[in-house]
């Protein structure tokens, strides 16, 4: 049916929003996370949300699967296409509607850069808090897929705390609007199921999010450890003392090396790692914060502490935290880059166990991450043409497992995909993932909305693996079968 649905698309699309080309096809084969690769069948440059619905009918109409793509920064496999199925790129949606400072809102096409919504909203006093390491490339539509969070989400949340409205062209082809301008809006929080469902359950076409007012004082700190131990240390020091920074990272000694080798932020020789911790909001606050920060960063073993003097010296700072994925390309030919999340308290332990686990496994990792939220983004290095692929995969796997042994999470934002799909039965019971599976059912009974992702084990509707379609187990638990 396929083919069909191409002869519809070329039919009815202007020439430049259809590929079909093998050669131009190629260049979609993956999103970030690159060690998985498929050839889409179709490739549709959407430029409307008329587009998007035309094609989500048509793929309705003859049971053809399709997957949205934005910008391509996942790090999960989550617009990984299918050589059976259309993917609908949409970074060509990439208008900013409006912004509106009087209701702190902006409304967005999901191709817009998370990066240029900051830039048009900063005139009026505004900007847009989820900033995502990648927000200079990074589209809305796929913050929205992935609930991205970023250096701020300590302070200010992730992505679902920043949407209130979505415009979803949904699995069947219609067009449905969700939330508004309205803070909490009445009924189910159907934009909270789809912030975060990895673009499971519809195509985003337009959102609408809220605007954070500039603060009125920024201070960012750079302080170097001797170890990545102590730099814990002061990261529970900090929360413990009652200071909530607007964010809180730490980089190791590896991935200083890498930032230092790319974009050259100047952090302190000899360091085993760094802390960037960010204070915001009235003068007076800002300045007590920092005398706190600086005070338990010293208790904590801090050997250097700066204070960026001006913006130029705080953009150089973060430049390094925020370049340390591509960065390591410096430094190793091939890397996995890792997400798990863990309680605070647990970091020292977690991050010693890593440590030991890479030794074993005779590869290294270098640690950047979230630290006053604990989520965690080892990488993985290794060189694949000396065969150490293998090697990295099982270290970057019970990386996983020690942050579910700790009590955390098999991902803090960079989502499930394709790529840790398998993790799910880990963290989930078979009657939590059908439970899950209920909500993907209700908007997309027929299966063709970005099938094979989160799920472990592909399956339709009202099926479950050892029993028959349409008879869902959670009957025998006492709740009504709805299909």
């Amino acid at each position: 049916m396929l083919e069909q649905l191409i002869a519809d698309c070329v039919r009815d699309l202007p020439p430049g929003q259809v590929i079909t080309d093998h050669a131009q096809l190629r260049t979609y084969e993956c999103d970030g996370l690159s060690s998985y690769r498929c050839i889409p069948g179709l490739v549709i440059l959407a430029e409307s949300s008329a587009d998007v619905a035309y094609v989500v009918g048509k793929c309705a109409e003859y049971g053809v699967p399709f997957i949205a793509r934005g910008s391509g920064t996942g790090l999960s496999g989550g617009a990984l296409p299918r050589t059976d199925g259309v993917l609908i790129v949409t970074s060509r949606m990439n208008r900013i509607v409006s912004v509106d400072s009087g209701d702190e809102r902006a409304v967005v096409e999901p191709g817009v850069i998370n990066a240029h919504l900051t830039k048009a909203a900063l005139p009026h006093g505004y900007y847009y808090a989820p900033d995502p390491s990648s927000q200079q490339v990074c589209s809305l539509g796929g913050n929205v897929a992935e609930n991205s969070g970023g250096a701020h989400c300590l302070k200010y949340g992730f992505t679902a705390h920043h949407v209130t409205g979505l415009e979803v062209v949904m699995p069947d082809g219609s067009t449905e609007r969700f939330g508004g301008l309205a803070p909490d809006p009445v009924g189910y929080d159907v934009v909270g199921a789809l912030v975060g469902s990895e673009g499971t359950l519809g195509v985003v076409t337009e959102v609408t999010v809220r605007l954070v007012r500039t603060p009125e004082a920024v201070q960012t700190v750079l302080a170097g450890f001797r170890s990545i131990d102590d730099a814990g240390t002061a990261v529970s020091k900090i929360i413990a003392a009652g200071v909530l920074p607007a964010a809180v990272e730490l980089m190791d000694a590896l991935a200083i090396e890498a930032a230092e080798a790319a974009v050259h932020p100047g952090y302190p020789a000899g360091a085993g790692a760094v802390l960037v911790a960010e204070l915001d909001g009235p003068p007076s606050e800002v300045d007590a914060q920092l005398a706190d920060v600086e005070r338990l960063c010293q208790e904590a073993g801090a050997f250097e502490i700066r204070v960026a003097a001006d913006e130029v010296e705080r953009a150089l700072i973060w430049k390094g935290r925020k370049s340390a994925f591509a960065a390591v390309g410096r430094i190793s030919p091939d890397y996995i880059v890792q997400d798990g999340v863990i309680p605070r308290t647990a970091l020292s332990t977690v991050l010693r166990a890593i440590e030991n686990v890479a030794a074993e496994a005779g590869v290294r990792v270098a640690n950047v991450f979230h630290a006053g939220d604990g989520n965690l983004h080892p990488l993985v290095l290794f060189d694949e043409s000396k065969g150490e692929t293998e090697r990295a995969e099982e270290v970057s796997n019970r990386i996983i497992d020690l942050c579910l042994q700790h009590g955390g999470s098999i991902t803090g934002e960079h989502g499930v995909g394709h790529d840790k799909k398998l993790h799910m039965g880990k963290m989930f019971n078979e009657i939590d993932l059908d439970v899950m599976q209920l909500v993907r059912c209700a908007f997309d009974p027929a299966g063709i909305c970005n099938p094979g992702k989160i799920f472990p084990t592909p399956r339709l509707c009202g099926e479950r693996p050892g029993r028959a379609q349409g008879v869902h187990p959670l009957t025998e638990a006492g709740i009504a079968d709805v299909f």
